[in-house]
């Protein structure tokens, strides 16, 4: 079976929400703390840190996205429009995992996986201003199949917290259970490699079915997306 020619984990879950102030709160209401990635006013994005490893990011998109769809497709390539539009045609629910490529520049990367067969848009240079007003840079790279997952490099600075301690005793994603099509396998091998996290079956639709957090007893349906519990073994320190 092919496999990934560079190693890949995952970044973090996309979890798209109609209302993202109102998912804050809920998620709050559950027990997880959830920090706002830019000023909480006009915030698109929010994230569920854990101390390591992978997270969970809320996000929303305008209500007139499809306005940007063509500026979108040209600056990420041929897809990544479609990507965007399809996360809130889909409703409420995970819409999208990220997976973490440590080259900076992706290219080596990129060019490895359309030698494969996997076509890839463009790199897309990011930089956000946080909500305490410091700025973190990173690059994404969509592939132009967009219920594939795609490739991010790390945060600069790095922006995981050194301790994360939620309400709900929750300390990290145990599970990311996502169903592939099986004309996706193939692509899903090279892109994803062997992370133990994902737990792969067969899906008529490619894309994150549910994720399985630490620590947390009891299973949750929040804004379409299912939580299951996993408690903590004992002398697990992952927090």
């Amino acid at each position: 079976m092919n496999r990934a020619l560079f190693p890949s984990t995952c970044s973090h879950v996309l979890l798209w929400v109609r209302d993202l102030h109102q998912a804050v709160a809920n998620f709050r209401a559950a027990g997880f703390e959830v920090t706002y990635a830019t000023a909480e006013a006009r915030a698109q994005h929010a994230h569920i840190w854990f101390s390591q490893g992978p997270i969970i990011e809320l996000l929303t998109t305008p209500r007139h996205a499809w306005l940007f769809k063509w500026p979108i497709d040209c600056l990420a390539g041929r897809g990544a429009g479609r990507r965007m539009l399809r996360w809130a045609a889909q409703g409420e629910g995970f819409c999208d995992l990220a997976l973490r490529c440590d080259d900076p520049l992706l290219a080596p990367r990129v060019k490895s996986l359309a030698a494969c067969g996997v076509s890839m848009g463009r790199a897309v240079n990011w930089r956000r201003t946080c909500a305490d007003g410091s700025h973190t840079r990173f690059r994404f790279v969509y592939p132009r199949h967009d219920r594939l997952p795609f490739l991010v490099t790390p945060y600069e600075p790095a922006q995981h917290p050194a301790r994360m301690t939620h309400p709900n005793g929750a300390t990290g994603l145990a599970a990311i259970h996502l169903g592939v099509h099986p004309a996706d396998q193939t692509a899903l091998n090279l892109l994803t490699g062997d992370d133990p996290l994902l737990q792969i079956r067969p899906a008529e639709h490619t894309g994150v079915q549910a994720v399985q957090i630490t620590g947390l007893t009891h299973p949750l349906t929040l804004h379409g997306a299912r939580l299951l519990g996993c408690p903590t073994a004992q002398g697990d320190t992952h927090a």
